[in-house]
Formats: structure tokens, C-alpha cells, sequence
């Protein structure tokens, strides 16, 4: 493939498309195939719809100016992605991580847009097709960017690194999670820690916390220097919102949900600080903001004060939220799905959990959890649509309720009905 070429055609375009139902005119089209679909088949529709140009593969029958043949559109598209990297002249910070990753991700962007035209990547697109399209999307006036990259098996982070090629980079921490994919705790380690390997070989810099033994661990072994950020000196609570307060007696108040979510805001502060945002300007950036997407957010509905934390759960995750539970005052009731992706150790992280229920109200959702709770008294349901229909005949009034779960279970459903 001519990528340079290709890149031609890019910078003339309106930027690049892979789903024909939301093609703009100006556009350029990447046909990708995956398991249940094929873009191919539909690239003259996308050139119809007005896409400029399209990239396809090898085995498209039909033949057209407007047509960039190669024998592999993703690896088209991270080739392109990776070349318009190389074209900017500006520090990117790569985030990985366990849990966190989205949120510490709008933190970051949130502090340094107090000083900078932030790009960062939108939502979750954090995968193999997520990450060059961020690239890709981080325009001339952009004066520093960060881009999420997400991993559930070994070798993932590789071609992400690939493309995204950070100058910067955090790791927010490691934990138990798509062990399915990675095998073992020591997968994720390696896997997570292929950030540490590109910014040792490229001279990047690290931020890290301090206070994290796994993470100093990697460091240490790579022979890796950072830019530390923790809790030393900081008085941490939740009730339910995250606060903070320094022995010097500046605090700051946010509106997060949960102490875990303290790592994070430090993280944001240090790397604003590396950059040279004001003190204040930081702090006020970081108290404005406010979660959303079913991370760390409070709802207050019209009965119970709701901690939604819903988009996805592991073992570490799940353990911090019942803690942060725990804190609360007042009748507290856990909504807890199924911890999907968990391999060989599926029954024991589900049945620590139901442990760490013990005289706790909770509601639980799913195969692996209503196995692991048979005897425990805790009701438990097959689908989150079973637990709101549930709730809506026995109503909760006046408590503190925890929705957590895999994004498998949909555990968002059950809030209408709290």
C-alpha cells in the first residue's frame, strides 16, 4: 500500500468513516470485516453517500477510481493512523490500565483544557480500531493529546503503541480482570506494562502512583524513572463525594463518587503540574467536572440516592465499590452483576465478593453469581431485567444503592426502577 498516498487523500477528506450508516459527504471510507460483518460489501454504498474515497480489500470485485485496494483494511487503517502521528509535533499522553482508564482519561483532559487545545480520545474507543481513529482525529491546532488503550489480551497494547507512539504515558493500575484473555494476575502485568517497555525504548516519561507496589514493581524491573503522584500528606473521604484535603489546609471537593477515584484526581493534578497549568486553574477544573456514562456518578432519583457505577466490573473494581459502600451512612443496598471474563478464576473472585457481602443488603445478577450465593440467603436473579421488574413490586425507599456490573448484564436497567 502507498500510504503516503493515502494520506493525501486523507488530508483532503473530512476525515475517516468505517460505518457506512453515519458516512458524511467529504468522507473516507475504511471497509473493516470482522466476525459477523463486512464493510466491503457495502463501499459503494458509502461512495454513493457521498465518501470521497474508499479502502478496501484485495478481494472487492469491482473496480473504481475511488477505490485504494489492500490486502488488509485495519492494518491500512493503523498504517494511516500511525503516519499522521509522526506528522505532529506534540506530546501525546498513552493511557492504560485496569481500572479507571476513562475516567483518570477526562480527568486529565479536563485539567490540561485549562491551559491547552486538549484532543483525547472520545468514549471508550480505546482498541484496535478506536485508537488509530483517535489518531487520526487529532487536528493541526491541537497543542497536546491523550489517547486511551485498552487491553484483555498479552500482546494488544502493541499495535496501539504503534500507532499512538506517546511521548507520556500512566498506567492508572493492575488488577484482576480479562484474565480469561491474559491467563494469569502476572498477564496482566506484562501486558499493562508494555507502556513502561515503548517509553523506556523511546525516551518517554512516566507518571506513576506512588503508592502502588505493582506498578513501582514494574518500574523497578525495567529500570524506569517516573514522575511519582500519592496520598502522602492528603486526608482522603467519600460521603459519597470524593474529598480531598492537604496538610497545608487546601482541599478540594469534587463530584465524584468514591475514595478509589482519589489515585485518579492526583494523577490529572501531577500531570497538569508537569505541564504547567496553574495550581488554581487545575483545582477548579477538577471540581467542575462531572462523570457521566455510568462511571462514578450519583443520581439522585426520586427515592434513593443512586451510586451508578455500572459500565463495567472486575474483582479490584467490585472490592472498592463495596468499600466505598461501606462508608456511606444510612441503609445501603448493593446491585451487583455477573464479573464477566474471568477464566479459571470466575467461581473464587464471585465467591469473595459474595463474601465480602456478608451483612450487607444485596440484590445479585447472573450465572456465576447466583452459583456462587446458593445458600447465603441473597437474592439473586438471572437477569437484570428480572431484578427491575422485581424492584418495581417491591419498591426501595430512602437508601444508598450501589449498581455495579459487567457491561454484559446491563445493570443500568434496574435504575428506572429505583
Amino acid at each position: 500500500m502507498n500510504t503516503k498516498a493515502l494520506y493525501d487523500i486523507f488530508l483532503h477528506s473530512a476525515g475517516v468513516n468505517t460505518d457506512t450508516r453515519s458516512i458524511q459527504p467529504g468522507q473516507l471510507f475504511v471497509a473493516l470485516k470482522g466476525e459477523n460483518f463486512d464493510g466491503n460489501a457495502f463501499a459503494l454504498q458509502a461512495l454513493e453517500a457521498g465518501a470521497c474515497h474508499a479502502v478496501v480489500s484485495d478481494s472487492v470485485p469491482f473496480d473504481d477510481e475511488r477505490l485504494t485496494k489492500v490486502p488488509d483494511t485495519l492494518a491500512a487503517l493503523q498504517e494511516l493512523a500511525a503516519w499522521h502521528r509522526r506528522q505532529l509535533e506534540i506530546p501525546v499522553i498513552g493511557l492504560t490500565g485496569t481500572n479507571g482508564k476513562t475516567t483518570t482519561k477526562e480527568l486529565i483532559k479536563t485539567v490540561l483544557g485549562a491551559k491547552y487545545r486538549v484532543a483525547a480520545t472520545e468514549g471508550n474507543l480505546n482498541n484496535d480500531i478506536g485508537v488509530p481513529l483517535t489518531v487520526l482525529k487529532i487536528g493541526a491546532d491541537a497543542e497536546i493529546a491523550i489517547v486511551e488503550m485498552g487491553a484483555s489480551h498479552p500482546e494488544d497494547l502493541k499495535p496501539l503503541l504503534a500507532v499512538a507512539q506517546p511521548t507520556h504515558g500512566l498506567i492508572t493500575n493492575v488488577g484482576k480482570a480479562h484474565l480469561l484473555g491474559f491467563g494469569s494476575f502476572e498477564g496482566v502485568k506484562h501486558a499493562k506494562g508494555l507502556l513502561y517497555d515503548w517509553l523506556k525504548a523511546h525516551e518517554g516519561v512516566a507518571f506513576a502512583n506512588a503508592d502502588d507496589e505493582n506498578l513501582q514493581e514494574m518500574l523497578w524491573e525495567r529500570e524506569l524513572g517516573c514522575i511519582p503522584y500519592g496520598l502522602d500528606g492528603i486526608q482522603v473521604s467519600s460521603t459519597p463525594f470524593l474529598r480531598l484535603e492537604w496538610a497545608d489546609g487546601r482541599a478540594l471537593d469534587t463530584r465524584l463518587v468514591g475514595a478509589y477515584n482519589a489515585c485518579n484526581v492526583l494523577a490529572a493534578l501531577k500531570i497538569g503540574w508537569f505541564f504547567g497549568v496553574p495550581e488554581e486553574a487545575a483545582l477548579e477544573a477538577v471540581a467542575a467536572y462531572t462523570p457521566s456514562n455510568n462511571r462514578s456518578q450519583l443520581v439522585q432519583t426520586g427515592s434513593n440516592t443512586v451510586i451508578v457505577d455500572a459500565y463495567n466490573a472486575n474483582p479490584s473494581s467490585m472490592a472498592v465499590a463495596l468499600d466505598n459502600l461501606a462508608l456511606c451512612t444510612g441503609r445501603k443496598v448493593a446491585l451487583l452483576g455477573d464479573m464477566r471474563e474471568l477464566g479459571a478464576d470466575s467461581g473464587a473472585e464471585h465467591k469473595k465478593i459474595v463474601g465480602r457481602l456478608k451483612g450487607m443488603e444485596a440484590f445479585l445478577v447472573g450465572e456465576e453469581f447466583t452459583r456462587e450465593a446458593a445458600g447465603s440467603g441473597i437474592p439473586c436473579f438471572a437477569t437484570s431485567d428480572d431484578l427491575a421488574a422485581y424492584l418495581k413490586e417491591h419498591p426501595l425507599k430512602d437508601c444508598i444503592v450501589l449498581v455495579k456490573g459487567s457491561r454484559g448484564t446491563r445493570m443500568e436497567k434496574v435504575i428506572p426502577s429505583l
